[in-house]
């Protein structure tokens, strides 16, 4: 692979770009302590806290890591009229990031809060609800989409993080829009209902993912990987697949070829928010001209980093560069 091209492709001004990014949008909020004692009240470690983060989680990490690439960001979700969609809001006007996208509901905006002690997680406590939008919330996320799609946008990604945003209805209609309009439309998918994702330029499942949705007892070897991304290609109507595959790398595979790129050899120590930091990556690179082989590349080599960070991590376009340079 020629990094040289791919060095001078984010050397460039990204914020020419513009990416949309529909999905469950969430917050991750972590208390960093260690743990010396058990709790006399019950046999459970008592963590005691020195540190606390929140970042931008779920499809927000997507967004996210797409802002510190220099991409200009319009994102699309639902937040919930509280403390955790107050927090989650500003978090994106300091990206820069548009948020007229970010509908208020009468549900709770999503968060998950990680207890880490002694650098080992503790306990995790989630707080969302995950049924679908009432019609009014989901026809301001479809008006929004189209306004952004009617001004110009490079690609639009759908995240899906089974929170109850992406909906048949929802996510067949933004595919829909951006197939109409001539831009590529990304999915990282969740679930087995594949059938909402019709029409997607490329779609990004995990090697579980896929063993789900096809039925089949994959194995983690390249014939296989290859026969049932073809299997679910054809079954959903999809255009190109790129399977992640932990410490294989990920293959890409279209109706004409399938190239397999192996993973970069590095510590892995959290492996959350890797998905996020594929999609990103990936469609920046697409939304910015370069090829599907290339784009897959840039995105392998940037989970390999992500990885190797404790809790969700948004990659800076310094240390993407940094990695290609190695």
């Amino acid at each position: 692979m020629n990094n040289t091209k791919l060095i001078d492709f984010i050397k460039n001004d990204l914020s020419k770009l513009k990416v949309l990014v529909l999905g469950d949008v969430m917050l991750d909020i972590y208390y960093y302590g260690e743990v010396k004692r058990i709790s006399p009240e019950a046999p459970v470690p008592v963590t005691h806290v020195l540190s606390q983060k929140e970042t931008l989680g779920g499809a927000a990490n997507v967004a996210h890591n797409l802002a510190l690439l220099g991409v200009n960001v319009n994102m699309a979700g639902f937040i919930g009229d509280d403390e955790h969609g107050k927090s989650l809001a500003n978090k994106f006007k300091e990206l820069g990031a548009d948020t007229a996208g970010l509908i208020a509901t009468n549900s709770p905006t999503t968060a998950k809060i990680r207890v880490i002690g002694s650098n080992q997680q503790m306990l995790r406590l989630d707080f969302e609800e995950t049924k679908p939008p009432k019609k009014e919330f989901a026809d301001k996320i479809k008006n929004y989409v189209t306004e952004k799609i009617a001004d110009g946008v490079d690609a639009v990604i759908i995240s899906d993080y089974a929170k109850g945003l992406v909906t048949e209805d929802i996510s067949s209609f933004v595919i829909q829009a951006a197939n109409d309009a001539g831009i590529p439309a990304i999915v990282d998918p969740k679930g087995v209902k594949w059938e909402k994702y019709k029409g997607a330029d490329f779609i990004t499942p995990n090697l579980k993912e896929l063993n789900e949705v096809t039925l089949d007892s994959v194995e983690n070897v390249d014939a296989e990987v290859e026969a049932a991304a073809y299997s679910a290609m054809k079954k959903f109507t999809l255009k190109n697949i790129i399977v992640t595959r932990s410490s294989k790398g990920m293959s890409l595979v279209t109706d004409a070829t399938v190239t397999h790129i192996r993973a970069t050899a590095r510590e892995v120590y959290d492996v959350s928010g890797a998905g996020d930091t594929i999609i990103a990556v990936f469609s920046a690179a697409i939304a910015g001209g370069l090829k599907p082989t290339d784009a897959a590349y840039l995105s392998n080599l940037a989970a390999s980093v992500v990885v190797g960070k404790l809790g969700t991590y948004a990659l800076s376009r310094e240390e993407l560069l940094e990695a290609l340079k190695d």
